[in-house]
């Protein structure tokens, strides 16, 4: 999902890996490709385009009819005496939403040669801190420009505070920010089940401040997602799925609970190949969306506050990224010729070896390497947990102490 959103998410091999519903996870996660400022021009002139004459169609009707009313009509209206006083229940979908909305912001991001898009993003604490996706501020990493507007029109220049790559998740913070910041309750991502009501907001198509809901579709679903660009580096996440409309622009925009709290951030969409909105290349929602948990969220904005560069956990194990069902297999060598398993390192203290299955991490089913990485980043440094593979057959359980990585390599 997203504006500045990334193009062909990849499968179980990361970045381009699989495609079509019987690949590794069954799918190809796609994040359409970032377009030129201009393009977003023309569809947001198209879309006025359209107002105006629909305007002009209901402007001419009404007179028509309002001239010929003298029949006696039978249709009776409803007194709008008080409307303006309605009082919708916080806890409403509108209730919700109208609380929530004055807390996110739709991002611009543009790079020094121009390039750029639209994303989302929501205030994360009364300093100015806004939280959002990495790849939606990507193209303004380096020497770019980046603003937010509120849904009252106020608009701030923004920095980069950190991002992280791995994660897609990043922490900008406002220019001369307002001392009335009011930050988005955050929610508990662990304790939400399937079922569950969603609330989405963001700028789809650059559609900015715009809700829609839904309900969580499943947990713990694993995604690899790319912006598309060339060189670019899958992101990894043990997603929540959502089946509430989400879009190019959407992206790092909140995912909310009924109650209005935050539990996830919306990142990326799988979509049909067709490219949808009339064959543009520019893919739509067709109900399957897919979240950060704001657990994991909260920790890795957190480090990128704190010290600008985000933290990974880590096995200290290359580990495929073909289509697999079977599990997360050991490679026999590691990225640039160097050993598969890290000397010293928590894969190695445990006794794991190249070619060694990697088929459960505590109670996850690890059917691939980008499964395991997803997993694996839930975690903390530090946190240990139980890994079941397989070697010639036979089923071992060892305990893994995690390590640490710290900033994208």
């Amino acid at each position: 999902a997203g504006g500045a959103d990334g193009g062909a998410a990849g499968g179980p091999g990361g970045p381009g890996g699989g495609s079509g519903w019987d690949s590794g996870w069954g799918s190809t996660y796609q994040q359409p490709a970032p377009k030129p400022r201009g393009r977003r021009g023309g569809l947001v002139a198209a879309v006025l385009v359209a107002a105006l004459v629909a305007g002009g169609l209901g402007g001419g009707i009404g007179y028509t009819l309002a001239k010929n009313d003298d029949t006696g009509s039978t249709t009776v209206s409803a007194s709008d005496t008080g409307a303006s006083q309605v009082k919708r229940d916080p806890n409403s979908i509108a209730g919700v939403a109208a609380k929530a909305l004055p807390s996110t912001v739709t991002i611009e991001a543009e790079s020094s040669n121009g390039q750029g898009g639209t994303g989302t993003g929501f205030v994360f604490d009364t300093q100015g801190h806004i939280v959002t996706n990495n790849h939606v501020v990507a193209d303004a990493v380096d020497g770019g420009k980046l603003t937010a507007t509120f849904p009252n029109g106020k608009k701030y220049d923004a920095e980069i505070v950190g991002h992280a790559q791995g994660y897609d998740v990043a922490v900008i913070k406002l220019k001369n920010a307002p001392s009335d910041l009011k930050p988005l309750a955050l929610g508990n991502s662990d304790k939400v089940a399937v079922g569950d009501e969603t609330i989405a907001i963001g700028a789809p198509f650059g559609l900015s401040n715009t809700v829609t809901t839904g309900i969580i579709s499943a947990k713990s679903r694993p995604v690899a997602s790319s912006d598309g660009s060339g060189d670019s580096k899958a992101s990894y996440m043990s997603a929540l799925q959502t089946d509430a409309s989400i879009n190019p622009g959407n992206s790092g925009g909140p995912l909310l609970d009924a109650r209005g709290a935050v539990i996830g951030i919306n990142s990326a969409i799988q979509s049909s190949s067709s490219g949808g909105l009339g064959g543009s290349g520019q893919s739509g929602s067709i109900g399957l969306g897919f979240a950060i948990p704001i657990n994991q969220a909260k920790y890795v904005a957190q480090q990128l506050i704190k010290t600008g560069k985000p933290v990974y956990a880590k096995i200290g194990a290359s580990v495929s990224l073909e289509d697999s069902t079977n599990g997360a297999q050991i490679t026999d060598q590691g990225a640039s010729g160097s050993a598969a398993v890290e000397q010293g390192g928590p894969a190695d203290k445990a006794g794991l070896k190249p070619g060694d299955v990697i088929t459960r991490l505590d109670d996850s089913v690890i059917d691939s390497g980008p499964t395991l990485i997803g997993e694996i980043w839930t975690h903390k440094p530090g946190d240990t947990v139980k890994i079941t593979y397989k070697r010639g057959g036979q089923e071992h359980t060892v305990d893994v102490t995690l390590g640490s990585r710290v900033g994208d390599s």
